[in-house]
């Protein structure tokens, strides 16, 4: 396949692999065969694979121009990305009980919520927010749906987790969570400081790898 089938494809499988294997049913029967570490492991792999074909098939599907590249193209997906990196920084391996990728989710405080009390979904979020600043400098139309579908994956997986996560805890049980978590005041580990230094050096390693990952460098528009 070529062109824009290859580019349909390939969205077809992301969705398939974001969709069926996290099923409840089919992700109890892969981790029973897996164990948890085995599927959370196999799972990331074939996400980044997926997404990789995915970013591969774009910039080959035709080209077709929507709107130009801004100048400021640089800092307009900075203005996104460092608060995304910050946010994944601050949450990634913390006990979250109302999105997935939590840790060790029995042990989460919901009067000492951290960020988690007011962002539900710090990971779709983030994704949300990376979406968002490269549709709006990505004009092309394969970029453009790409990017547009993305923001939109963010936006309604917030919704399915959410329905999910009520039907498996309770609704009574998941609102008075939310609630109690909502109104705790924001704080953050005695790690924070740690976490944010690593966000910022894996922004910075985002610049300076964004050419090995698109095949567009942008470090240097800093210099310019």
């Amino acid at each position: 396949m070529s062109g824009w089938a290859a580019y349909m494809g390939a969205w077809a499988l992301f969705l398939f692999t974001h969709a069926v294997p996290v099923r409840p049913p089919v992700k109890s029967w892969l981790i029973a065969r897996l164990s948890p570490a085995g599927y959370g492991f196999a799972y990331s792999a074939l996400s980044l694979g997926v997404l990789a074909w995915l970013f591969v098939a774009a910039a080959r599907a035709p080209h077709v121009v929507l709107w130009p590249m801004p100048v400021a193209a640089h800092w307009i997906a900075s203005a996104g990305m460092l608060p995304a990196v910050l946010l994944l920084s601050l949450t990634l391996g913390r006990p979250n009980p109302f999105s997935f990728g939590g840790v060790q989710n029995d042990r989460f405080d919901p009067d000492s919520p951290e960020v988690i009390g007011h962002i539900r979904h710090p990971v779709l979020v983030a994704l949300g927010l990376w979406a968002g600043v490269h549709l709006v400098i990505n004009g092309t139309l394969a970029h453009a749906l790409m990017f547009a579908g993305f923001a939109a994956f963010a936006i309604l997986g917030m919704r399915v987790i959410d329905r999910r996560k009520q039907r498996e805890m309770g609704l009574d049980a998941w609102q008075q969570l939310r609630r109690r978590s909502q109104s705790a005041r924001v704080t953050l580990s005695p790690l924070a400081g740690l976490r944010l230094a690593a966000g910022i050096v894996a922004f910075c390693a985002l610049i300076a790898g964004h050419q090995w990952v698109s095949a567009v460098p942008i470090w240097p528009r800093f210099l310019r």
